[in-house]
């Protein structure tokens, strides 16, 4: 869905995107619609008028985050190649992990999914090369090899978020090239 035009429809579409962000962390893809819309500050009519349905709700809010995570990766060019790489991968991880309560409500063959993935694809790609050229990770890994990885990394239960941190930087040690 396209953002409004009008300053104060953007302010209320924008806030009902925070708001459900908060609402699906915390509860889950079910969180009640009348809650999200109470925490936005807006009607439930207003919130149906801007998301037509739950499905285009979540949706919008998984794009969202998706095009910060793009971001960072724009930003980790700023970085040396591999230290660039992996602060990408550390947030994706974040992310994922962060997102796995909304997960159950994305229809993973829609195509702002697909086009999501894609994009995420398109972010790393670039960082992984430029890593590669400058010899400091692995050759032999694919950008789907490292975004798997992450993925199952980010999908797993860890009591702890220190302990999926360690797990994180021994795969990550695993992608660098050897010294020498």
């Amino acid at each position: 869905m396209a953002r409004p035009h009008r300053a104060d429809a953007a302010r209320n579409y924008d806030a009902i995107l925070a708001a459900a962000r908060l609402a699906f962390a915390e509860q889950g893809a079910d969180a009640p619609l009348e809650e999200i819309a109470r925490r936005a500050g807006v009607g439930i009519a207003t919130l149906y008028r801007n998301f037509p349905t739950r499905e285009v709700l979540i949706e919008n809010v998984y794009i969202t985050e998706v095009e910060v995570v793009c971001e960072a990766a724009r930003e980790a060019e700023s970085l040396a190649p591999r230290a660039g790489l992996y602060a990408w991968l550390r947030r994706f991880v974040e992310y994922i992990g962060a997102k796995q309560p909304l997960a159950a409500g994305l229809n993973r063959e829609s195509t702002a999914y697909l086009e999501c993935r894609r994009a995420l694809y398109a972010a790393g790609g670039p960082l992984l090369e430029r890593a590669q050229r400058a010899r400091e990770v692995r050759a032999d890994v694919a950008i789907d090899d490292v975004m798997r990885l992450a993925s199952a990394i980010a999908s797993g239960h860890f009591p702890q978020a220190e302990q999926r941190e360690r797990v994180l930087t021994v795969a990550l040690d695993g992608l660098s090239t050897p010294p020498g």
